[in-house]
């Protein structure tokens, strides 16, 4: 059985001039509230760009990753063609601005105008110690401050 829900934004990721901030809307601003002190957070939003039903039913990616196996399944990976584009990413927070509602971030994977979802805060009990991946990207960076200096480039075949 298939169910419909509804997901209302509560603001947007923005991108200007090479400065990434959230922006929450005024409706939500008093949910940051004591969110000082957590230096990460976890944005989730809508994946705007691919919500066309022809993103949506793409469930097999062909060889995404230039050591992946010929054939991934969307589950597989952190493709932004979703049966639901709703992502997440793991964002370090530089500055919040509670009074105009904005939090300040080094870099984040999204459009300007991206539709925010959610904010949740990243706490140390969520990192997993011993983590088992495929081999095919077992030499991806551990951890992500050395996520930021690999080259992804090289792994990506789109």
């Amino acid at each position: 059985m298939q169910k419909t829900f509804q997901v209302n934004t509560i603001g947007s990721i923005r991108v200007e001039n090479g400065t990434f901030f959230i922006k929450v809307n005024e409706a939500y601003k008093k949910g940051l509230t004591s969110i000082d002190g957590f230096s990460h957070l976890q944005i989730v939003w809508w994946g705007n760009l691919f919500d066309a039903p022809e993103h949506r039913s793409q469930l097999i990616a062909k060889r995404p990753y230039k050591t992946s196996p010929e054939k991934v399944g969307v589950f597989a990976t952190r493709s932004q063609f979703r049966p639901n584009p709703v992502l997440i990413t793991t964002i370090f927070v530089e500055n919040v601005d509670f009074e105009k509602g904005i939090i300040y971030t080094s870099y984040i994977d999204t459009e300007d105008n991206t539709p925010l979802l959610d904010i949740k805060p990243y706490h140390l009990y969520e990192r997993v110690e011993s983590c088992d991946v495929p081999e095919w990207c077992a030499h991806w960076p551990a951890s992500h401050e050395e996520a930021a200096n690999f080259d992804w480039g090289k792994e990506f075949n789109f």
